[in-house]
């Protein structure tokens, strides 16, 4: 077993790990992947891992913080889950996922005759400004 330091804790350095995930989640205006977390806490956190940010994930996911953000083919992304409903854009040249602002609208009548549309989700692909420059 690993002696702690004086004065710290497991929970204490869980709780700095966790504050650190959503501080990044709070300041992001995209959905990030697992490791797109790691890079951008690890400069508030020392020897953060992937298996931390993984499990901050599953219990933020769990408290209604995080909402996952499926893409086709791909690994899942996080966004915050207090956003108004929006859809995305992903670069086929750097994989990133963008929000688009807003909705189209009610996409009912697109369904064939006598569907019932639950949900919908709209994914854009292309390439980012950045990667088009």
């Amino acid at each position: 077993m690993r002696a702690e330091p004086a004065g710290s804790s497991c929970v204490e350095r869980k709780t700095k790990q966790r504050d650190a995930i959503k501080e990044v989640m709070l300041h992001t205006a995209r959905p990030l992947g697992p490791q797109e977390i790691l890079d951008a806490a690890a400069g508030s956190v020392p020897n953060l891992g992937i298996a931390t940010v993984y499990r901050a994930i599953k219990e933020l996911l769990a408290e209604g913080f995080l909402s996952k953000v499926e893409m086709p083919g791909e690994p899942a992304r996080y966004e915050r889950a207090d956003l108004k409903h929006h859809h995305h854009f992903h670069c086929r040249s750097c994989g990133k996922v963008y929000d688009i602002a807003g909705c189209p609208g009610n996409l009912a009548n697109a369904a064939p005759k006598g569907f019932k549309v639950e949900s919908h989700e709209l994914l854009l692909f292309g390439v980012c400004d950045r990667c088009d420059k």
